[in-house]
């Protein structure tokens, strides 16, 4: 007799795979043994015996949600009023002072409970952009790290940076920024540390530089070419804002995708976080290089910044994923939220048969696990992939009456969190409550933590 599974997940009212076929079986079931997908059926298909089945009767079963664009630490300064009247660059001028204060305490705690709040989304695999490190701050990457660990999220973090304050001409203050040097000895101890190059890796670690107005020229062309050396990926934010075109102009006499050309980031290796204004004939560029973005469409719409070509960019080829951005400018970390809202600006701009909630699902799926470079180990409910799933019911006042399509019910209904979370066959989120026990006493930590980082005269 075969060995048994470690988990069960049977009688789904639709299993979604989003696998190359997209099938979708209803009454579906999925096992899961060794942190992997081990076998897929439907109703004629006898499920094998497992250590623990769990009944998905009524319930939409989809692969966990893949978040490629966070910053995690600004949960601290969520909906932080005095920065919520101006575009992006005013936006960051008032929060940088605020971030200053981050050290290791802040940088746990604040990855604990926004990946907590993801995995309450659906969230399965989380990247983080922390590109702000204070001296005297401490390992903020390494604290992100042990929190996921805690929790059993699987997370992509990036090596953020800044190395141009306002005296060279950039927007942060000195106290944050770092040289070029260090910079790029601390990605290379982190990726050294930290970086799992497995296919069913929890923590990988990537490179980040966090905008062509935050950085010098220097250390994007440097970054690159030790991305290649160490064979990380690499991630910026790129193309967010109509201010940030002209700002290239003015600085480089380049549009931001000529830019990156230019440093040598025009690749595959490559996702960027934005991704708004590329001119058409950039998005074709981006596409035939297999460049990823990150939609953050929350963030864009809060911040007023524009609605992103997604459709275009898939179109020409580009991988797209989806981003809930930083709490603090699209302050409800749910990836199903930034589903359904993908969903409906896709319509918006294209009109109402041009994206659906199938699209919304594989952007926030297979979209994202490509921008990472994990597609067949991530974002698919495959034989092989990683034992990552989400329960989502679809029961109750939300959707009566939603009978035909569960799919489509399940963004256009709700709005919906999921029954159960499901990282590498171990429930992260059980019955809607988050399986580790340390949330209540986080969240303490959080609020005084946040206290602090938000006093306006720190000399109080």
């Amino acid at each position: 007799m075969d060995n048994p599974a470690d988990l069960l997940i049977r009688d789904a009212e639709l299993l979604a795979t989003v696998d190359d076929a997209r099938r979708e079986i209803a009454g579906g079931w999925v096992a899961v043994a060794g942190g992997v997908v081990s076998a897929i059926g439907g109703p004629a298909d006898p499920p094998p015996p497992a250590l623990r089945t769990v009944d998905a009767r009524g319930c939409l079963v989809t692969p966990g949600l893949v978040n490629t664009h966070h910053h995690l630490y600004q949960n601290l300064t969520r909906a932080y009023a005095p920065a919520l009247t101006g575009g992006l660059f005013d936006w960051l001028v008032t929060l940088y002072p605020l971030w200053a204060r981050l050290d290791e305490e802040a940088a746990y705690v604040s990855a604990y409970v926004g990946l907590t709040e993801l995995a309450l989304g659906g969230c399965t695999t989380s990247t983080d952009h922390l590109y702000v490190h204070p001296r005297g701050g401490g390992d903020l990457i390494s604290a992100e790290v042990a929190a996921a660990r805690d929790l059993g999220m699987r997370s992509h973090f990036t090596r953020g940076s800044m190395s141009l304050s306002v005296k060279d001409g950039g927007l942060p203050p000195d106290s944050v920024v770092q040289d070029d040097d260090e910079i790029l000895a601390e990605s290379e101890r982190l990726v050294a540390a930290h970086h799992d190059r497995s296919p069913t890796a929890l923590t990988r670690i990537a490179l980040a530089p966090c905008s062509p107005f935050s950085v010098s020229t220097a250390l994007m062309t440097r970054t690159a070419e030790l991305a290649e050396r160490l064979d990380v990926r690499l991630h910026t934010h790129l193309c967010e804002t109509e201010d940030e075109d002209a700002f290239c102009l003015e600085t480089f006499g380049r549009r931001p995708v000529d830019y990156l050309t230019d440093v040598g980031w025009l690749g595959d290796r490559t996702w960027l976080a934005h991704a708004v204004w590329p001119s058409p004939e950039e998005v074709g560029r981006l596409g035939a290089a297999r460049v990823g973005a990150a939609h953050c469409p929350s963030s864009n719409m809060i911040l007023g910044s524009g609605l992103a070509p997604v459709a275009e960019l898939r179109a020409a080829g580009a991988p797209v994923g989806l981003g809930v951005d930083g709490s603090a400018s699209a302050d409800s970390a749910s990836l199903w939220l930034e589903a359904r809202t993908a969903m409906l600006q896709g319509k918006l701009r294209h009109g109402a048969g041009s994206f659906s909630a199938r699209d919304a699902l594989e952007v926030a799926t297979r979209g994202g696990a490509a921008c990472l470079g994990r597609t067949g180990e991530i974002g698919e409910l495959t034989v092989g992939a990683c034992g990552d799933l989400v329960v989502w019911p679809l029961d109750g006042v939300r959707f009566a009456g939603a009978l035909s399509d569960p799919v489509e019910a399940w963004l256009r209904c709700g709005p919906v969190a999921a029954r159960h979370t499901v990282v590498g066959g171990r429930f992260v989120v059980e019955d809607g409550v988050p399986v580790h026990p340390g949330l209540d006493e986080q969240l303490a930590v959080h609020r005084r933590v946040s206290a602090r980082i938000q006093m306006t005269d720190p000399g109080h």
